[in-house]
C-alpha cells in the first residue's frame, strides 16, 4: 500500500506519484507495468481495494471508488478534474487508443470502458460498456447497460437510452433487439482486425484460436509488475 500525501513531489501539475512519502489518504493496489507506475493527484481519492497498474494518471479532485480497476495495457488511463469511477468499474487503455475522461465525468458501477475517449460532463451509467476507438461529446449519456460500440462517434448532447446500442460514425442508436441493423454498421466496423489485427474466420472458424494466442501473449507482460 501506498499514503498520497498533499502537495506536489515532482510532477507537473501538482501530481504526485502514488509511491510518494509521507502520509494522508491510504491508495489502492498500485501496480509498476512495463517501468510505468500510476500517478494520483494529491487532491484525489482512491479507494482501498481499487487498483491501478501503469500509467494511470488521476487528476484533482477525482474519487475512483471500491473495486476499481484502472489499467494502462500499452496506452495511458487519463481522468481529467473532478471524474468519479465507481465500485468495480473497468477503464482499459490500449496501445491503439488510449483511455482519457475529460472533467466532471461520472462513470457507474461495473462499466466498462477500454480504449475509448469522453469529453466534459459525460454521464455513464452502472453497466455502460464503451469500447476501443469510441469517442463520446460532451454532456452525453450513456443510460443503464447501454453500449457505444466499436469505433463509434457520439457527438455532444448525446443520449443513448437503456439498454440501447450506438453504432458507427455518424453513430445510429438502435434498440438491441434490432440485431440486423446493429450488425449491419458493426461487420463493416471490423472487431477482429481493428482490436486484434485478425481477419474474420470462414464459416465453421473461430477467432478463438487467434485471440487467445495474441490477447494471452499481451496480458503475458504482466508476469514481470511490482506492487509498489
Amino acid at each position: 500500500m501506498s499514503s498520497l500525501v498533499p502537495g506536489a513531489w515532482g510532477l507537473p501539475g501538482g501530481m504526485v506519484r502514488a509511491n510518494g512519502p509521507g502520509c494522508g489518504m491510504i491508495a489502492g493496489m498500485l501496480i509498476d507495468h512495463e517501468g510505468r507506475s500510476p500517478t494520483v493527484h494529491p487532491t484525489a481519492y482512491v479507494a482501498p481495494t481499487a487498483t491501478l497498474s501503469g500509467d494511470v494518471r488521476v487528476g484533482a479532485g477525482c474519487r475512483v471508488l471500491f473495486g476499481a480497476v484502472l489499467t494502462a495495457e500499452g496506452g495511458p488511463v487519463e481522468l481529467g478534474e473532478d471524474c468519479i469511477v465507481m465500485e468495480n468499474a473497468v477503464l482499459r487503455g490500449t496501445r491503439r487508443d488510449p483511455l482519457s475522461l475529460g472533467r466532471q465525468v461520472l462513470v457507474g458501477p461495473t462499466s466498462y470502458l477500454t480504449g475509448c475517449s469522453a469529453e466534459d460532463e459525460v454521464f455513464l451509467a452502472t453497466g455502460s460498456r464503451v469500447f476501443n476507438g469510441a469517442r463520446i461529446g460532451t454532456r452525453s449519456e450513456v443510460r443503464l447497460n447501454g453500449i457505444v460500440h466499436l469505433r463509434t462517434v457520439l457527438p455532444a448532447d448525446s443520449m443513448v437510452p437503456i439498454g440501447w446500442v450506438a453504432v458507427g460514425d455518424p453513430a445510429r442508436i438502435l434498440p438491441p433487439q434490432d440485431h440486423e441493423a446493429i450488425w449491419a454498421v458493426q461487420k463493416e466496423l471490423d472487431f477482429p482486425g481493428y482490436v486484434f489485427g485478425l481477419d474474420r474466420p470462414a464459416d465453421g472458424e473461430s477467432l478463438m484460436p487467434g485471440i487467445s494466442e495474441r490477447f494471452g501473449r499481451a496480458l503475458g507482460r504482466h508476469r514481470n509488475d511490482r506492487q509498489i
